[in-house]
């Protein structure tokens, strides 16, 4: 990366922390969805009783506790919204233990690499008593240091190294980037959801919006998945990256001369890899957990109002 100033897993728990501090925000519209809760609770009841007085059904008192329940959630909106965390911590704590922040292997690969491809264009400079104990394998390794001086062979190898290189930096600057912005948005649509979520379970009670305390949860574990996942990404991406770089510097050290048109793969194909990665996030964790499997209120409404018209039509 070419500008550091903070580590990933720093960021991530500073946006634990935000999203933490959400809840205490959300206690402003508490009263606000009580009061529109105890509304809807009273035609709630009212219409059920009603219904079953016009039917001449007896009444059941387990239906009509659904209003209760959700109000019950409303007034303790602290402790539900840690209990829904809880899970989603669990695989946060789970990824990082198989996360390890690994730039430092990646860097010493990296040198390794740089090393071994000098060894190959400038083998008289480098002691190697088992491959030079012979004087025929001395010449051979003073005329192909000669001949990749004089060509410049050796100065445009390494300035290819360098220039790709900087490539890789490049794409490891965006693909960490994608990675703020992933644990950004995760943290805006958490304390979004914390704190408009109590209004969300109040409007729940009213006929027609049954289901959107059911959207709010699935959204809600939805958007606390994109932490684990990005981890487990930035895990996969580090070991993946560490396996070509090891298999690159195998084959330098093979190759009686060094081609570098081989080895773009750990410059190239391993961050651009990452990037896509890291951009699907959001998909993967709508995989996981479905955000919009459960029916709108306003589909609901409308198939309501198509079927009570329909039925007025045969009536008629």
């Amino acid at each position: 990366m070419l500008v550091q100033v903070i580590t990933t897993r720093d960021f991530f728990t500073f946006t634990d922390f935000l999203v933490s501090s959400g809840i205490g925000h959300a206690n402003v519209l508490i009263n606000m969805a009580r009061a529109i809760g105890g509304i809807a609770a009273f035609f709630y009841i009212s219409k059920r009783i009603y219904e079953q007085l016009i039917a001449d059904n007896p009444v059941y008192i387990l239906p009509l506790l659904r209003p209760f329940a959700l109000l019950l959630v409303i007034t303790f909106w602290g402790p539900f919204v840690n209990l829904l965390m809880v899970p989603t911590k669990g695989l946060t704590n789970l990824s990082e233990a198989v996360y390890a922040d690994k730039k430092h292997i990646v860097k010493e690969k990296l040198d390794e690499k740089q090393q071994a491809i000098i060894a190959t264009d400038l083998p008289i400079f480098y002691e190697n008593e088992e491959k030079e104990s012979q004087l025929w394998d001395k010449g051979i390794n003073l005329l192909l240091t000669t001949y990749n001086i004089v060509t410049g062979r050796a100065i445009q190898n390494q300035i290819n190294f360098y220039i790709m290189d900087a490539i890789r930096q490049l794409f490891e600057t965006i693909f960490e980037v994608l990675v703020y912005l992933i644990a950004f948005l995760r943290t805006v649509f958490c304390i979004l959801l914390v704190i408009f979520g109590p209004l969300v379970f109040a409007l729940s009670i009213f006929d027609g919006f049954q289901d959107n305390y059911l959207q709010w949860i699935a959204r809600f574990i939805n958007v606390n998945l994109y932490l684990p996942i990005a981890l487990l990404i930035l895990s996969l991406v580090q070991e993946i990256l560490i396996f070509v770089l090891d298999s690159e510097i195998a084959m330098i050290n093979a190759l009686p001369i060094y081609q570098p048109q081989l080895f773009y793969v750990s410059n190239l194909v391993v961050p651009i890899c990452g990037i896509i990665g890291i951009a699907l996030v959001p998909k993967i964790a709508s995989w996981i957990i479905q955000a919009s499997g459960t029916n709108t209120g306003g589909g609901r409404m409308v198939r309501t109002a198509a079927v009570m018209a329909a039925t007025r039509g045969a009536m008629r």
